[in-house]
């Protein structure tokens, strides 16, 4: 895909406010183990971040997803993972459906302030027993007179313990499992919405997860996205970007962390040279600058399906697959590069280690992204298999 001087101004804007406001409180943040969501958002929205690809009448650009890509892969300029993850959780995870299947009464009511950055947004899809087997969800949304009487929870919740809204999974009705489900908006502070604790991670520190209980929450039956019944269905849309954005993000990460390691190779010195000076190190960092170049290649191509308009799940799903793979084998080369200092919690190149290790998990883990491919190739499931 040709990029514009548009999407350069954009990625331009986008670092000098990360170098400027962001990556000098990172330290801070990830000590605290949590970041001012709502002060981030806010300067983010006021800059038009969190809408590029969101219709204009609720407050976005109308832009296409080429300008969601370059903003997933310039959020890796942050010196963390977990606020990038964050951000994207609010625009390419938890409002997708909400942005392309809700009421205008809904997306008035709850994408317009998503996009201002005047709500923080969070997505309950994940829940103790079901990670990426989504059909499997247990939460319940019963209908009572014109609400939805919610029970259940979720686990792994980005965003949980500050958000203002959550779009919920939740079992509406009996019946097949990929047709009994729909996507609903609980706002957190409704009744018997109870963040029952903040988790801790190996990584991505600085983004706040957690797990949710729902105790007959009422909400009425309005704030349903789209078709009852459909949930499952719009899940497995908005996954097409989801992992399109981490592998995006993934990819950048990963040029980070190479770049990072050149940079202190060059300076740190071991029997009379510096680092960089051996062969095996400038030929090993010049080979995995090739496994993301590659991984970039395919990144872009599902950005180009998804502008045409074209079902991405193939290559989005090779692209998250890949993504994990260059992200670990690239931070675990590069830490081995930084000798001791790799192996602190202080060295930036530890922080990538940490981070990366989620891409392999989140959004669906490699092993399920193996059986999707499978099921393209029509090998899946194999035949006489016991």
């Amino acid at each position: 895909m040709q990029l514009t001087p548009e999407h350069d101004t954009l990625r331009d804007t986008l670092k000098r406010f990360i170098d400027k406001e962001v990556n000098p409180c990172v330290d801070e943040w990830e000590k605290a183990e949590i970041f001012p969501a709502h002060q981030v958002f806010k300067r983010l929205g006021e800059l038009g971040f969190l809408g590029l690809t969101k219709p204009v009448e609720n407050g976005g650009s109308g832009l296409d997803y080429s300008y969601g890509a370059v903003m997933a892969e310039a959020l890796a300029h942050m010196n963390c993972g977990g606020i990038p993850m964050a951000i994207g959780v609010q625009t390419d995870m938890a409002t997708p459906a909400l942005a392309h299947r809700g009421s205008k009464e809904l997306r008035d009511e709850f994408l317009a302030p998503a996009i201002s950055g005047d709500y923080v947004a969070c997505l309950g899809v994940s829940e103790v027993g079901s990670g990426s087997d989504v059909a499997s969800v247990k939460t319940t949304a019963r209908k009572v007179d014109g609400d939805y009487v919610i029970n259940g929870g979720k686990m792994w919740t980005t965003n949980g313990t500050q958000a203002d809204f959550c779009c919920v999974l939740a079992n509406t009705s009996e019946g097949s499992s990929h047709r009994n489900k729909s996507l609903i908006v609980v706002p957190m502070k409704t009744k018997g919405v109870k963040v029952a604790r903040k988790l801790e991670k190996m990584g991505m520190h600085s983004s706040d997860t957690a797990q949710i209980h729902f105790d007959d929450v009422r909400v009425p039956q309005r704030y349903r996205i789209g078709e009852e019944g459909m949930g499952f269905i719009y899940q497995m849309e908005q996954f097409q970007i989801e992992r399109l954005w981490g592998a995006l993000n993934s990819a950048g990460m990963a040029r980070r962390a190479i770049d990072t390691t050149i940079a202190y190779t060059r300076d740190r010195q071991a029997f009379g040279r510096s680092i960089l000076d051996n062969q095996w190190v400038h030929y090993k960092l010049a080979e995995l600058q090739t496994e993301v170049a590659c991984l970039k290649a395919i990144c872009w191509q599902g950005v180009e399906e998804v502008v045409a308009g074209t079902d991405a799940t193939r290559t989005a799903t090779m692209a998250k697959l890949k993504a994990g793979r260059v992200i670990r084998e690239v931070a675990d080369g590069c830490l081995q590069f930084w000798g001791g200092m790799g192996y602190m919690d202080e060295s930036p190149i530890s922080r990538i280690f940490r981070d990366g290790r989620l891409t392999s998990i989140g959004g669906g883990a490699d092993e399920v992204m193996l059986q999707i491919l499978a099921k393209f190739m029509g090998t899946f499931p194999a035949p006489n298999a016991v």
